[in-house]
């Protein structure tokens, strides 16, 4: 079974035909500068974010494993093998 839609009709007037070709390209236009804008907030937001972050970054004090006069810890832990042989996929 398949779906058909009637084909559009267009109208014969010249002068009906240029609005809808006027009206398509300003809806275009509408869509572009809206997309801009949306594109624009977004970037600037996000280098807002990305310069707090690093202002905050910058104003911590030094994490205590980051100082060269104290060495890191070492962390050690312990694993277990959970399964052996072939893992199905």
């Amino acid at each position: 079974m398949r779906f058909h839609l009637p084909p559009p009709r267009r109208s014969r007037h010249p002068l009906v035909r240029a609005l809808s070709l006027l009206l398509g390209i300003a809806m275009l236009g509408v869509l572009l500068v809206f997309g801009l804008a949306v594109a624009g907030v977004l970037l600037l937001g996000g280098s807002l974010l990305l310069a707090w972050r690093l202002w905050k970054q910058a104003r911590a004090p030094i994490a205590p494993a980051a100082r060269p006069d104290k060495p890191a810890e070492v962390l050690e832990g312990e694993f277990v093998v959970v399964r052996q042989g072939p893992v199905a996929h």
